[in-house]
């Protein structure tokens, strides 16, 4: 499925030392391209396998040139050394992946406000701390792109009513697409969102909600290639748009879902 299109491209990806993050990076890497691996972990964790230096590794055994660096998007300051790296090493960004998050499926009485507060600070803020911070780099590319992991606006309150802080943050997420898709627009920045239809069989989620969970799970290159098909569109062509990841694959002809799925059939 790779067809070279992102060779020599640089992708900037919060949150990529596991999981979706490290899934679209590896993708990105085949084709060649420049890959920034911007996250917390540099240690193993005792649940999470995966540092920021194993996934460097991954992407460039993957084919591509890699630059790990340690972000923990709620400081500016390390966003910001992060980019000035980025741009010394490859010359620009030509692509933000705003993948990082965290999470807490919690009922308002259940929610801690520390909890609450790294969700914002994680999902709302340093996601628009990270655009804001790359924009300036990418309205020089040649076909930019920013793509939040993030779900469809949905006003259904059975949303919002067992996970509202979650919900909460998430939601600052895709308002940024929403309001910087049409903000950039003159810019030619494509500003899209794409989540799952599914759970996505990742440590994480395996951690939240064990070997069940995982069992009706795909895996985390059904969201790798989904971001792949909307990278080769341009801001005229899709911009603004909120994207379930099995409908971009079947919308680009690709109809067999099966090898994506943890447990077959």
């Amino acid at each position: 499925m790779n067809t070279g299109a992102l060779a020599g491209r640089t992708i900037f990806i919060t949150g990529a030392s596991r999981g979706i993050g490290k899934a679209i990076a590896i993708k990105a890497a085949k084709d060649g391209a420049n890959v920034v691996i911007a996250a917390k972990t540099t240690e193993p964790h005792p649940l999470l396998p995966g540092t920021i230096y194993t996934a460097a590794r991954e992407v460039e055994e993957a084919g591509g040139l890699c630059l790990p660096c340690v972000v923990d998007i709620r400081f500016e300051d390390q966003i910001s050394k992060a980019i000035e790296q980025t741009v010394d090493k490859f010359g620009g960004i030509d692509i933000l992946v705003n993948n990082a998050g965290a999470i807490g499926l919690t009922g308002t009485l259940n929610t801690a406000m520390k909890r609450f507060d790294l969700m914002m600070g994680i999902n709302a803020r340093g996601s628009f701390l990270t655009s804001k911070l790359c924009i300036p780099h990418l309205k020089k590319a040649k076909n930019p792109h920013i793509l939040n992991i993030t779900p469809p606006l949905n006003m259904r309150p059975n949303w919002y009513a067992e996970n509202l802080a979650y919900a909460i943050s998430k939601y600052g997420v895709t308002l940024s697409v929403l309001g910087m898709s049409e903000e950039f627009k003159s810019d030619r920045i494509a500003v899209n969102a794409l989540w799952p239809r599914t759970a996505i069989g990742t440590a994480a989620v395996e951690a939240l909600a064990g070997d069940i969970g995982i069992k009706y799970s795909r895996k985390p290159e059904i969201m790798a290639d989904a971001a792949y098909i909307i990278f080769q569109h341009t801001c005229d062509q899709m911009t603004g748009q909120f994207m379930i990841d099995d409908e971009v694959l079947m919308n680009a002809g690709i109809t067999d879902l099966d090898c994506y799925a943890v447990t077959p059939g």
